[in-house]
């Protein structure tokens, strides 16, 4: 539908400059030669084909049998007091230009650029901000009184660009100094840090040069693809790298240690490279394309990070002068005391951890499926100060547009049709957040009240179809070239554009006026008069909408997935299922409590559950693969299996989480709130896989898997960081 009307109108990108006369006064003769200039200068804008301003607005008025049809103001500095006072009363009265062009007060007005954005190989929007920019701080410096304020579409475009953009050149070099030094602070080793880093930064460049390759584009959403890679490849690397490192604490040589720890980790970490992969694949299920574009290019980093971490990294190892304390323990740190509490506490912990779980998945209807826009943006970020001021003052930069028909060639200038459009504008004018409505009957209205001799009885829409018709044509006869109204009406006259301008609201209030629209359309008009409501921002309030469902079932698809090969795996269907227990709670938990701290899920976390899935399930893949070792090769209890799983893999899993969560949050410090909040929310997500992993899945094990094994004494008490050696058993 948005297609259909930009076919038969013109397109609505916009730069929309709003100028405020700092004195408060717009209407003296320096400002309005500011205003009159500034709109001549804009026609040079790139992409510029029209320009609307109170300066060139097309004002009519009736001079005997004649009507008049000029620019309102034609060199102001000219005007005589009384001159400008009279246009002055007209600007502020006229409702296609008061709360439009003009605030209601006259301290603030506004210059309207539509733009036409042929489909290119490179969007132009970057060089459209850059030469309005550059147009604002020159007239800005020319004259004192002057501030301009600039929004609209195109920048409403820009501001997302950039956003991505400023982040991948700020945060990234951010985090990767983060996880650096939490790499580092973690393993105790300067080799093993620079070994992490190695991985890191090759998956990220192999990663992002297959996604060139293929030609996927940076957006604001796939921006953010380095961080996260940088972020999943940490979990492989961390995983072999502390394995080798224990079992050379325990006096084993490198090159056995490294090879012990390919035996033991390649299947886990293969296993959760695929199912990463899964998780961010269901990303295609989204209806947003830059979604589909996040999802392959991290999928791309995660197979590259698999292939470095497995062929490269122990390369790398050999050559590397690893050296350890044997028998080095970390400090403050102690598995053993944590597994014979959470061994102790079994049945509080089960209750209490469920507990917990159903608390906060309770809260997550409590979460409005929402998106505010401009809201996207930090309060220090230009965009969003220029468009809360433009909104406040003169215009909001959402738009709401029907293509009404009049069911015949020349049928809008029916009588029964402008009716129509009158009592349609009058219901939208009630509706709450709405700054504006521009219909046509405006301009019949006023033409009609002009060939009556200006008298404002008459300021209503024409009674006779014939009379209409040539009103119509004798205006547009008079309408200076770029200033017609191709924008407002088709060719063959038998529709009419009608805009709606809204304040800066969310994305539901929006969707909801819209939709209260169409239901008065089919109610009170004529069926050929009906038509779907379109706009730039109410495309996104339903991508936010349709994304979050489909999410939701992308999800889903991905749980089902990953637990049928986990059964194949695990060579078990009661553990294929029993993994699905610690892998959904997370991202249950993670919603509940953003419910409580925030409350309202926006388009950017829609891909949380399906992006954090894979990650989740590393924690699980790795403490279940050590745990069945546990319990088939060495015939440990479920309660020696759980202390031997600790051992084992406590502390990898440990510190892939603090880094995975300080990674994340480094994402937190985004101006832009579409990454901010996935970073906080996933991190969070992060935390409760860990906390599932350490205190709910365990208790669990022991309560279900009673089966007997071959009894075995307890391995000796392991500190974090020097695992029980995963040795071959006989």
């Amino acid at each position: 539908a948005f297609e259909a009307m930009e076919a038969i109108y013109t397109k609505n990108e916009n730069v929309f400059m709003t100028l405020e006369a700092k004195d408060g006064q717009v209407f003296t003769r320096e400002f309005l030669q500011t205003v009159e200039a500034l709109t001549a200068e804009s026609w040079k804008i790139p992409y510029s084909i029209r320009v609307d301003s109170i300066t060139n607005f097309q004002h009519t008025w009736a001079n005997g049998d004649d009507l008049v049809v000029q620019d309102l103001f034609i060199d102001a500095s000219s005007l005589t007091d009384a001159e400008l006072a009279e246009r002055k009363a007209i600007a502020l009265q006229e409702p296609l230009l008061r709360s439009r062009l003009i605030a209601s007060e006259g301290h603030v007005t506004a210059i309207n650029v539509t733009l036409h954005i042929p489909e290119l190989d490179q969007d132009p929007t970057l060089e459209i901000a850059k030469h309005v920019r550059e147009l604002a701080v020159r007239y800005e410096a020319e004259n004192p009184n002057l501030r301009v304020y600039l929004t609209g579409v195109a920048f409403l475009n820009n501001a997302f660009q950039e956003a991505g953009m400023g982040d991948m050149m700020t945060l990234v070099p951010i985090m990767y100094l983060v996880i650096f030094l939490f790499i580092a602070l973690l393993l105790r080793s300067i080799s093993s840090t620079v070994a992490s880093i190695m991985v890191i930064t090759m998956s990220v460049l192999m990663g992002m040069g297959m996604a060139g390759w293929i030609g996927i584009q940076l957006t604001p959403p796939s921006a953010s693809a380095p961080t996260m890679i940088m972020t999943l490849a940490v979990a492989d690397s961390i995983h072999l790298l502390s394995t080798i490192l224990a079992l050379m604490r325990r006096g084993i040589r490198k090159a056995e240690a490294i090879v012990e720890s390919l035996r033991v980790n390649a299947m886990p970490v293969f296993l959760t490279s695929a199912t990463t992969c899964v998780g961010f694949l269901s990303m295609n299920m989204s209806d947003a394309p830059p979604f589909n574009d996040l999802g392959n290019m991290v999928t791309m980093g995660v197979i590259a990070a698999f292939l470095v971490s497995i062929v490269f990294l122990p390369a790398f190892a050999m050559i590397l002068p690893l050296r350890v304390k044997s028998g080095f323990q970390m400090k403050g740190l102690n598995f053993d005391r944590f597994t014979t509490f959470v061994v102790a506490k079994r049945h509080i912990l089960l209750v209490g951890v469920s507990a917990l779980v159903l608390g906060l998945a309770a809260l997550i209807p409590q979460n409005e499926l929402n998106d505010d826009f401009v809201g996207y943006f930090g309060e220090e970020v230009a965009f969003r100060v220029d468009s809360e001021f433009t909104s406040d003052n003169v215009s909001g930069i959402y738009f709401i547009e029907h293509s009404l028909e009049a069911g015949e060639s020349g049928g809008i200038s029916n009588p029964e049709y402008l009716t129509m459009l009158e009592e349609f504008a009058a219901w939208y004018r009630q509706q709450p957040y709405v700054k504006h409505v521009n219909s046509f009957s405006l301009i019949m209205k006023r033409l009609n009240k002009n060939m009556h001799g200006d008298d404002p009885a008459w300021y209503r829409t024409p009674e006779s179809r014939d009379l209409a018709a040539q009103y119509l044509l004798l205006y547009e006869f008079s309408l200076p070239y770029g200033l017609d109204l191709n924008n407002q009406i088709n060719v063959d006259k038998s529709s009419t554009r009608f805009t709606v301008s809204m304040e800066n609201v969310s994305a539901k209030i929006l969707r909801d006026t819209a939709e209260r629209g169409e239901q008065w359309l089919r109610e009170h008009a004529p069926p050929p008069m009906f038509s779907h409501a379109v706009g730039t921002a109410l495309m996104f309030a339903y991508i936010s909408e349709r994304n979050i469902k489909s999410m939701l079932l992308a999800s889903l698809l991905a749980f089902v997935l990953i637990a049928v090969s986990l059964m194949f795996v695990f060579r078990s269907v009661k553990f294929g299922l029993f993994s699905l227990i610690p892998n959904m709670i997370p991202a249950a938990m993670g919603f509940g409590l953003w419910a409580v701290i925030v409350g309202q899920v926006n388009m950017g976390l829609a891909v949380v559950t399906g992006m954090t899935l894979g990650i989740v399930v590393d924690d699980t893949i790795h403490f279940m693969t050590k745990y069945l070792r546990a319990r088939r090769e060495r015939h440990l209890s479920a309660e020696h299996a759980v202390r031997y799983t600790f051992s084992s893999v406590g502390s990898a899993l440990l510190i892939t989480t603090v880094v995975l969560v300080a990674g994340f949050y480094v994402l937190t410090r985004s101006t832009f709130r579409m990454n901010s909040d996935m970073g906080l929310l996933t991190a969070i997500t992060i935390g409760f896989a860990l906390v599932a992993d350490f205190l709910l899945l365990p208790p669990l094990l022991m309560l279900v898997d009673t089966k007997s094994r071959i009894p075995a004494p307890d391995p000796a008490p392991t500190p974090i960081g020097v695992p029980n050696a995963e040795v071959a058993v006989p």
